[in-house]
């Protein structure tokens, strides 16, 4: 069998932003071939024999083994070699229907399949429908909590038949970039007995081993294995003074999207997470915003399993912790009457748009149609509690005794209306979150967005001032015009005016609903000072972001590469200056103790192998999107001196500078690293016959010479508005920037918004 490498096909799009706009909101990824919930996909492991027995006989090994893996939905069909393959979990090790961990860098640096380095086949084998971790992961998903992608898939082992499984995303570096855009925070594998508590300042003191591992297991940043957050975060959610708890907490916590998993954990009788038995979830600390966020792990424990005797469908929402062990994330902000109102929310939200619809129960049926035939042949799927087919057609709507007293459908039900019972009568405040602004620089306009959320929103305001004057207000809107993207989405948004350089901006989100309750964040004002316009002249002058063949390190090797150019008439010390790849991170790698001469170019390697030499980074440039940032010194308060924000590069193209230093980037079929850049690149044909005016635009108008079918694109190639026999377009609901129109001739011209 040969390998096939899938890759997307993509036309070759540029954006190019002179500042960076921070999406603090999670992006979710489209399920794609790998999740596909359509069909029920079939893995093939292929793996010497002796190896396999091996595996089976040594469960508590980490130790991964090469083999083979095959995958086929229907609609793809492909062939990896040389993963790596063995057991996961914790109990599941012991029980006759093992998990596994497959990993496709394990062996092959660095390589991905469709977007992610491992998968989890998990074998559910406490759960005789095989549907209750899949149901849970669905709800996470729908209410817009970042959280494993999950499908079920048929396993086989070297062509023998090892059962139905659900494949669940895997949580790590890759992951924590899909979803919050950044990866070089700190995460934190949090496991039993992982309950938050104040164990002292020394960051040392987490480091506490439980079973053989950490109990707070740190994944990325291990080398630095500083676990000052960490002890900061505890610390402020144990000691802080309860009236001042939310003001503080929010600094370090994304306390809002923390209060809606609560919900879910409760409602959902997720015991073997965090709340009831400390356990199964991480923390990661997002560097775009500065905060941890929270995310769920392994919920197959679920939906009124029981080993405690407990009746899960009953148990009080607000005193659902367990209640001779601290539990300070949920105790303490339902301590909070805030919080516990926003708790309150969230908990009728998800009733009201999940799990109290008739769409969640025939969805669960037509799953148990789905799976059914996989079920019956799985020859595992008897052997750890004696369950048959008819275990699986019961286990919806009936318990099928010991460990599983009530069936899905019935606990679904009785849960939803203890919970509405047990709901108190309070009216939450609007919760506001994913508090973010564009960065921009001089003169280029402020863009703030904020997700506002409440029963009876009426109000979203930006409150704000200029250079400590007047504190003022301004509306902001969720219309998709005046800098909002996408109308109806809860994000509200609004645009300000440019502002000159080193201009201290300080605003804060004031929401309000129809009873005239009213929240705003953050307690303190964000501040933002905008930059001095590169004063240095030192610039990102090229890069390229997937380097097969184009230029070779002293190594031999294809990697990624960045170009730094000085168009001042001196000498510039670089040793106290940084380059990253994340504008929230400004120190990520320094440079080396070197020069770049008057007019001179540097190129560095953005490579993740720093032991190759002094220009080597220690990240490598993302493909897809990435950011790249030139930062000056501790004594600047690390000024930004340059940036970039780019998407969607192609192999061996690179993206520079039109000429050395410009404003205007471009892509380069023909890169030119280390040397200087022209104007020759991918060209466009300019419009021959027609003319446009005024250009820029300035009263929001663009006329044509003659009337014509076009389209307008932004920089990033992307369809933004489309005519028909017309010569005239209104643009004011573009934001300031670069924009391009294409006539059905594939003419096109650029033009300016101001």
């Amino acid at each position: 069998m040969l390998m096939k490498e899938i890759r997307p096909l993509l036309a070759i799009t540029i954006i190019i932003l002179t500042s960076t706009f921070s999406k603090a909101q999670p992006q979710f990824p489209a399920n794609g071939e790998l999740y596909t919930n359509e069909v029920v996909p079939r893995i093939d492991i292929l793996i010497h024999p002796d190896t396999l027995n091996w595996i089976y006989q040594n469960v508590e090994s980490e130790h991964e083994f090469r083999a083979v893996f095959v995958f086929d939905n229907g609609n793809v069909h492909d062939t990896i070699r040389d993963i790596g393959f063995r057991l996961r979990g914790n109990t599941s090790r012991y029980s006759q229907k093992k998990s596994f961990k497959v990993s496709f860098n394990t062996f092959i640096s660095g390589r991905k399949y469709f977007g992610v380095e491992k998968l989890n086949l998990n074998g559910e084998h406490n759960d005789p429908s095989i549907s209750r971790a899949k149901l849970c992961w669905d709800i996470f998903r729908k209410s817009e909590i970042a959280s494993p992608r999950a499908n079920h898939i048929e396993v086989y082992i070297n062509g023998n038949y090892h059962g139905l499984y659900i494949n669940v995303e895997h949580i790590d570096e890759e992951f924590v970039k899909t979803y919050f855009g950044n990866n070089d925070g700190n995460l934190y594998k949090c496991l039993y007995p992982a309950d938050l508590t104040y164990r002292g300042a020394d960051p040392d003191s987490y480091k506490f081993m439980s079973d053989g591992r950490r109990t707070y297991e740190l994944k990325i940043n291990e080398e630095e294995d500083d676990y000052s957050d960490l002890a900061n975060f505890i610390d402020i959610l144990n000691n802080t003074p309860i009236f001042s708890l939310p003001c503080e907490l929010e600094k370090v916590f994304n306390v809002q999207d923390y209060l809606k998993i609560a919900a879910i954990d409760v409602l959902t009788a997720n015991w073997d997470g965090y709340i009831f038995n400390k356990n199964n979830f991480y923390l990661y600390r997002n560097t775009k915003t500065g905060i941890f966020e929270y995310i769920p792990y392994d919920v197959d424990n679920t939906f009124g399993i029981d080993w405690f005797g407990i009746d899960w469908a009953s148990r009080d929402i607000y005193s659902w912790a367990h209640s001779s062990e601290p539990r300070p994330l949920f105790t303490r902000l339902m301590q909070v009457s805030e919080y516990k109102a926003q708790y309150t929310y969230y908990l009728k939200q998800v009733i009201a748009e999940i799990t109290g619809i008739q769409t969640f129960i025939d969805n669960m049926f037509a799953i148990r149609e789905q799976i059914r035939p996989y079920v019956a042949d799985d020859p595992y799927y008897p052997l750890d509690y004696g369950y048959n087919i008819q275990s699986f057609n019961t286990s919806f709507t009936a318990g099928t005794g010991a460990h599983v007293p009530v069936g899905l459908q019935p606990y679904i039900q009785n849960r939803n209306s203890i919970a509405l019972s047990q709901a108190q009568n309070t009216n939450a405040a609007p919760m506001i979150k994913y508090i973010t602004h564009n960065s921009p620089p001089a003169l280029q306009q402020m863009i703030v967005s904020a997700s506002a959320e409440d029963e009876s929103l009426n109000s979203v305001m930006l409150e704000y001032r200029i250079n400590n004057g007047l504190w003022e207000q301004t509306t902001m809107a969720d219309n998709g015009q005046n800098g909002d993207i996408i109308p109806g989405d809860g994000i509200f948004t609004v645009a300000l005016p440019g502002m000159a350089s080193g201009t201290l901006f300080e605003f804060r989100i004031k929401a309000t609903d129809n009873n005239q309750v009213t929240s705003t964040k953050p307690c303190d004002p964000m501040q933002y000072n905008v930059p001095v316009t590169n004063p240095m002249k030192l610039y990102i002058n090229e890069f390229m972001a997937s380097n097969s063949s184009t230029i070779a390190d002293e190594f031999g090797e294809y990697d990624d590469w960045i170009e730094i150019y000085n168009g001042s008439d001196q000498a510039i010390w670089l040793g106290d200056k940084y380059l990253t790849d994340n504008l929230n991170n400004p120190v990520k790698w320094a440079f080396p103790d070197t020069s770049i001469s008057a007019g001179g170019y540097l190129l560095v390697w953005a490579d993740g192998q720093p032991s190759q030499g002094p220009m080597h980074t220690l990240y490598k440039l993302d493909k897809d999107k990435e950011e790249i940032g030139l930062f000056d010194n501790a004594a600047s308060g690390y000024a930004r001196i340059d940036n970039i924000t780019y998407t969607n590069q192609t192999s061996n193209i690179s993206m520079g500078r039109v000429i050395d230093g410009a404003i205007e980037w471009k892509l380069f079929d023909s890169p030119t690293p280390g040397s200087t850049n022209s104007l020759v690149g991918i060209d466009e044909k300019n419009l021959q016959d027609l003319i446009i005016w005024p250009n820029p635009v300035i009263n929001g108008i663009l006329y044509i010479s003659k009337k014509t079918d076009f389209t307008i694109y932004d920089i990033a190639g992307r369809k933004l508005i489309e005519f028909g026999n017309s010569n005239q377009v209104n643009v004011q609901s573009l934001k300031s920037g670069i924009y391009i129109i294409k006539t059905k001739n594939s003419e096109s011209f650029r033009f300016i918004v101001n």
